[in-house]
């Protein structure tokens, strides 16, 4: 496998009591997370917008984990053009007291500036006069990168996410009591939690990102960023990209019914693996 592993050590086998928080090992509530929404178009291609694309992935995720996991709530954070916020958007999810937390982005690279010389222009310095050269900046939008890559929660966000763990304690543990604000003990605990979950939430974007692998899909691995809706959310969680917008054959793909349908399929397969191991 070609997925590359983050560089840092997780604690999944120091505390093994905790990798099944929530539920125990069932995972029985998902969040599906359509990244951006209403005036926050997010990343454009030449004719479609990751709005709208990340939409409709997210539909058919959920509509795979409905007629394939009968066990499994799926829940929304949108099901049509509007934007929540994203602070709603973890909240939804803590609320729900979901078990996993999957946003759906499309990815896009940074435009590529180009000054190009169109001629000069005769200015005076003093008594002299000289040509300087005059540019047009251009600014090239279409790029060629392509492929998949899946983010788990950076490092310097685990303060947030241990806040939420605090917060929604009753979720997040099975045994009552244990997580009380007036016990000394308990931010070792919630930050043990914050670990498991970041052990979890690797595991799941490594299972997905394999499943891209399979497809033939360029796999960019499992990476690590601050990301706001992974660090409010009192579970674990992945933010998948899908595709490059701005590069044409990936946009073409992405608005397939067939590019759709795969990636759709590489997001449940990968969900169905992770379910499969923890509920062994």
């Amino acid at each position: 496998m070609r997925t590359r592993f983050l560089a840092f050590i997780v604690v999944m086998g120091l505390f093994p009591s905790l990798i099944y928080a929530g539920n125990g090992n069932k995972i029985t509530k998902i969040v599906l997370d359509a990244g951006h929404g209403g005036k926050d178009i997010g990343a454009r291609g030449k004719y479609s917008m990751e709005k709208d694309l990340a939409l409709d992935i997210a539909l058919r995720v959920g509509r795979l984990i409905k007629e394939n996991m009968s066990d499994v709530q799926v829940i929304y954070t949108r099901t049509s053009d509007e934007y929540p916020t994203l602070v709603d958007r973890h909240e939804i999810a803590n609320k729900a007291q979901a078990d996993l937390f999957i946003a759906i982005h499309i990815n896009s690279t940074a435009d590529r500036i180009e000054r190009r010389l169109i001629g000069h222009k005769t200015v005076r310095r003093g008594r002299k006069r000289i040509k300087q050269p005059i540019y047009q900046v251009i600014r090239h939008h279409e790029g060629t990168s392509k492929g998949t890559e899946t983010y788990v929660l950076g490092l310097h966000r685990n303060g947030q996410k241990e806040e939420a763990i605090g917060e929604y304690s009753e979720s997040v543990s099975e045994e009552p009591g244990l997580l009380n604000e007036n016990d000394p003990q308990t931010d070792i605990i919630v930050s043990q939690y914050a670990q498991a979950f970041l052990s979890r939430s690797v595991a799941l974007g490594t299972k997905i990102q394999q499943q891209f692998y399979n497809q033939g899909r360029q796999d960019f691995g499992v990476k690590q960023k601050g990301l706001e809706v992974l660090a409010g959310s009192a579970m674990p969680g992945v933010l998948v990209e899908c595709g490059f917008i701005n590069n044409p054959e990936e946009e073409d793909y992405m608005n397939s019914d067939r590019g759709q349908k795969e990636i759709a399929n590489a997001i449940f397969k990968g969900i169905k693996a992770y379910k499969n191991d923890m509920e062994k």
